[in-house]
């Protein structure tokens, strides 16, 4: 027996002693690791040899085709797996990379001059760290700057190979560019292109900041000059600009109690169905470094309980909120302060990451030490142009969190097709990943007792019809279309495959439909936020998909504590609900819509919608900006190619949840 072990083991090191030579002769390829923006991007040649980075080395998983399997039968209600969660041990013992494994991984990184610098916990990456040369050396890569749209970037402009018998194990290497990915906040400035506008606090814990009446009665506004005669009538979104002490601040913005009525939540609250138990995670770069503090005064003021914060770190992660003026700090207060309104009794763990970069690394430790049953994530980065070996990683562990119970929710974008943007249509990743869920957005308008008065799916065209107040007002000739500013993304993805809880949908096409489920996230029907601003307490209304994810990321959180586990992956859920869970975001339209006259010719609504890109319902209103002062026709539900239907569409999903009834059926 100790012959025939010895001669087996012989056996299998020879073997792996010509299979490592065949390796190290070939130089083993790490497909897919070459990010797309690079080829959108003018490159300003070889980045400093001298530069420092760290990389991280993915190590692949054992057994993909069995938790594949198993992550299937999870979801399947027939299945004796439904619902029957594994543990990270369980996960780490039969799919994780071993100790050996890392060591080997680790040893080459050393003999390459690189200085490891930690381990994931559950062995998914060794991160090392190294001066640019020695990594272009380490990788057989080149590593160049780059330059797009006049922001720059490095990245490698060809795909890793690694000499060495331990090229076998790496599935992927991350941190040899730095594209990263981008937070999903909105503001309405954005379409006149001003910065989030944000006035001092006024100590007033009653009522709320802003209108919450967004839309106003029909109306007929007169704009003269020396030369031209303009008359508009149509519905009237916000208000005159009358009040100064608001000063260039949006019309209107909703307070928790406004969507908790209007998302049928207070039936759940009078329950005791709050959140209480659980806790959700919300993932950052950079963070926020007055968010403790400004998330208190915020429940103070809206007469909610004290939040529960941890800020929480990875290996490597800062533990250090700093901010960095890229919209990180506004994104890290509307996810605390928003997941706290719609799930007040629940737990809130901030996972922040030290670049945007790192992010995965931010989940990756959020799962190892299961900090909740949701995970809440308003970020992303487009198919087309990200890394798709990080995409890769990433899956990886979200297909780890699913295997646990863990949701993982993602902002589906806010810039509708991406064609604007990037001049083709794409989606956002990881809200395209078939073990996410993908959220996406809605235009919301309520009634004096805040319930809905209607929803539509976001997406805001502007077309200017009079100049600003310095200017008399004066009617612009033509009407200047500027179109589409901003919108829920979705469509088809790029890369993944239809997972099987969308096979019922009528779609044409094979591959991932985005989004899942949707709420609120146009900036023009907004949320109030509090947030420090230059050293005081500041009030502001913000949007975008990134306020809709933390707000179904709370109502996940509800159902969890009905259940009393966690229930996976919503967006397994959501495509078979009763009637009533959800509701079915349809186009709306309006008799109201604004129509013109400009020096005697009419001017239909549908031209001063334009451009509508095959929309053929919106909803449009005149608007008077307090960001220029200017007068402009905004339309509602315009989404650039994409649109509201009956059913799953690619700006809603299934369509916005009943908060009441959408938990009676998934939190059981």
């Amino acid at each position: 027996m100790e012959r025939l072990g010895y001669l087996k083991t012989a056996r299998v090191a020879c073997l792996w002693l010509i299979i490592g030579g065949i390796l190290f002769a070939q130089a083993m390829k790490i497909p897919n690791g070459t990010p797309g923006f690079i080829g959108y991007s003018s490159d300003q040649g070889p980045l400093d040899p001298s530069a420092l980075l760290t990389v991280n080395v993915w190590l692949k998983l054992h057994n993909q085709q069995q938790l594949d399997r198993l992550v299937e039968q999870q979801k399947q209600k027939n299945s004796s797996n439904y619902h029957h969660w594994i543990t990270q041990d369980q996960f780490n013992s039969n799919y994780g990379p071993t100790p050996q494994e890392v060591k080997a991984v680790s040893n080459f990184l050393s003999a390459k001059g690189l200085t490891v610098v930690s381990v994931a916990e559950n062995n998914l990456y060794v991160k090392a760290q190294g001066s640019v040369g020695a990594i272009q050396k380490a990788f057989n890569v080149q590593i160049h700057s780059y330059n797009k749209n006049g922001s720059n970037y490095h990245s490698n402009n060809a795909d890793p190979s690694v000499n060495d018998p331990a090229g076998g194990l790496i599935a992927a290497i991350t941190g040899l560019d730095d594209f990263g990915f981008e937070p999903n906040v909105a503001h309405a400035g954005t379409a006149e292109g001003a910065s989030a506008a944000f006035r001092s606090l006024a100590v007033s814990p009653q009522g709320f900041f802003f209108e919450s009446q967004c839309f106003g009665p029909v109306e007929t506004d007169t704009f003269m000059s020396t030369t031209n005669l303009a008359i508009y009538t149509g519905n009237r979104y916000g208000a005159n600009i009358t009040n100064g002490s608001l000063g260039h601040l949006p019309p209107c913005g909703y307070q928790p109690s406004d969507l908790q009525k209007a998302y049928n939540l207070n039936p759940l609250y009078t329950t005791g169905l709050n959140g209480t138990g659980q806790t959700i995670v919300i993932t950052e770069a950079f963070g926020s470094a007055t968010i403790a503090q400004d998330a208190q005064v915020f429940s103070q003021l809206y007469g909610l309980p004290p939040v529960n914060l941890t800020i929480a770190k990875a290996p490597g992660l800062s533990n250090n909120p700093k901010g960095t003026g890229l919209g990180w700090d506004v994104e890290t207060t509307l996810d605390v302060e928003w997941a706290h309104a719609i799930a007040p009794g629940a737990n809130i763990v901030l996972v922040v990451a030290t670049d945007r970069a790192s992010l995965d690394e931010a989940i990756n430790y959020a799962v190892v030490h299961h900090l909740g049953n949701t995970i809440s994530n308003s970020w992303s980065s487009l198919e087309g142009l990200g890394n798709p070996a990080q995409f890769d990683r990433v899956n990886r562990i979200l297909e780890m969190a699913a295997a646990q119970g863990i949701d993982a929710n993602f902002a589906s974008g806010d810039d509708g097709d991406e064609t604007v943007i990037v001049g083709f249509k794409t989606v956002a990743f990881p809200a395209s990943s078939p073990f996410a869920t993908g959220v996406g957005g809605t235009t919301l308008a309520l009634n004096p007792d805040k319930t809905i008065a209607f929803q539509t799916g976001w997406g805001n065209n502007l077309t200017l019809i009079a100049e600003t107040a310095a200017l008399g007002n004066a009617p612009a000739n033509p009407p200047l279309h500027l179109g589409f500013v901003g919108g829920a993304g979705g469509g088809p993805s790029l890369t993944f495959a239809r997972p099987s809880f969308q096979s019922g949908l009528s779609v044409p096409g094979n591959t991932r439909l985005v989004p899942d489920i949707a709420m609120v996230a146009d900036s023009f029907t907004g949320v109030e936020i509090i947030e420090t601003i230059g050293g005081q307490l500041s009030v502001g209304v913000i949007g975008g998909t990134s306020l809709a994810t933390p707000l179904f990321s709370g109502i996940m959180a509800i159902a969890a504590q009905s259940a009393g586990h966690g229930l996976g992956q919503a967006a397994a859920l959501v495509y078979d609900l009763p009637a009533g869970a959800v509701n079915d975001i349809l186009p709306v339209s309006s008799s109201a819509n604004v129509t013109g006259i400009l020096d005697g010719a009419p001017l239909s609504a549908a031209n001063l919608a334009a451009p509508l890109d095959g929309n053929t319902s919106f909803y449009s209103a005149i608007y008077n900006s307090p960001f220029s002062t200017r007068w402009f026709v905004i339309t509602f539900g315009t989404d650039s190619s994409l649109a509201t239907a009956p059913g799953w569409d690619d700006v809603t999903g299934v369509g916005t949840p009943d908060a009441l009834n959408f938990v009676n059926a998934v939190g059981h």
